[in-house]
Order: C-alpha cells, then sequence, then structure tokens
C-alpha cells in the first residue's frame, strides 16, 4: 500500500456498513476453486452493478483487479482490514464529499463481531494521526438537516449506515455499544 497521506485534502473519515446479513463473512466458493470472491471482490462486483468505476490510471497503480470499489478499507467479519481503493484516489461512499474524505466500511449493517470493533478502533486511531484535524462520522452523518437546526436527527437521515452512532461510540472511548456486537449462536 502506498503512503496513508494522500495527495489530496482528506477532512473526513466516513464510517459505513456493508449493509449485509450481520455476521455473514461475504466470502463466495471456495478457496482455489473457479468463482471463488472475497468480500472485496463481491462490493467490487456490487459497486459495478450499481455503475461505479475507477480512475483508469489510479486503478493500474493499486488493485488493478478491482474496478469499481467505492471505499478505500474494509473491515471483514475476522477484523482483517483490506484495502479498496488507494488513498490518494477519491473514493465512492459519500455523494457530496467523496474528494475530501476516506471511506472505510464494516462487513454487516449494525451488528459487529468484536474482532471488528477492535479493528475499526485501531484503524481510526491510524487515521487520527494521519489527518489530524479529520471528522470521524458515519455515513447517515452526511445526510442533509433536512429542517435546518443544525442538528441531523434520525428521521433525517437518507441511509442508516453504519448502524450504529459513531458520535456516541468516539465519545465513550471507542467502546462497542451492546446493541452492535454480533455473537456467534
Amino acid at each position: 500500500m502506498g503512503s496513508l497521506t494522500p495527495m489530496r485534502s482528506i477532512n473526513l473519515i466516513v464510517i459505513h456498513c456493508s449493509a449485509s446479513p450481520n455476521g455473514v463473512s461475504l466470502f463466495d466458493g471456495s478457496l482455489g476453486m473457479p468463482g471463488f470472491r472475497t468480500p472485496v471482490e463481491t462490493i467490487d462486483q456490487w459497486h459495478r452493478q450499481r455503475g461505479f468505476r475507477r480512475d483508469f490510471g489510479a486503478k493500474g497503480r493499486f488493485n488493478p483487479q478491482l474496478t469499481s470499489i467505492g471505499y478505500h478499507f474494509l473491515i471483514y467479519t475476522s477484523g482483517v482490514v483490506v484495502t479498496g481503493r488507494a488513498p490518494e484516489e477519491v473514493g465512492a461512499h459519500a455523494q457530496g464529499h467523496n474528494a475530501n474524505s476516506i471511506g472505510l466500511c464494516m462487513i454487516g449493517t449494525d451488528k459487529f463481531l468484536p474482532e471488528q470493533w477492535e479493528a475499526l478502533a485501531g484503524w481510526v486511531r491510524i487515521m487520527q494521526k494521519a489527518y489530524p484535524g479529520a471528522r470521524i462520522v458515519g455515513h447517515r452523518d452526511l445526510s442533509p438537516d433536512l429542517n435546518g437546526d443544525g442538528v441531523i436527527s434520525s428521521s433525517e437521515w437518507t441511509k442508516r449506515c453504519p448502524g450504529f452512532d459513531v458520535a456516541a461510540w468516539m465519545a465513550g472511548g471507542m467502546v462497542p455499544p451492546v446493541s452492535g456486537i454480533w455473537r456467534h449462536e
């Protein structure tokens, strides 16, 4: 991976969820078999179907097999963090905010495995060091303030993503909310 500090101004770190079933890894098929896909490849396919495209030059320099992925980083259910777009590449994850943001996506919808929460906290700390003034928000926090009161309430969300209150999580020392922890049954 290239430097975490891109050649563009970053003032926003946006946390997303993949809006896939909680606790499901998104690995598709069997390793070594034709058609096997990793979660980043699955999301790349979803983004391709939605019409997302990466810049030809950027794709040629970083993860060329991913033609459409909109996120910069993904957190698998195992807690492993993988790359999508390079940090210096403009993302396709938060309309109107892509030019100045980094997108970080957790696999799931609103409950995540403890390993994912741990990885998210670690990556947020890394992002805070790499981009010291950047605001850290959930995708839903970028919804329009429809009533103009300066607060984006749940009735104004255009998306529920990432399925938890990022500001409360940050203020609580990045301890996952009990309601947001997925446990294998």
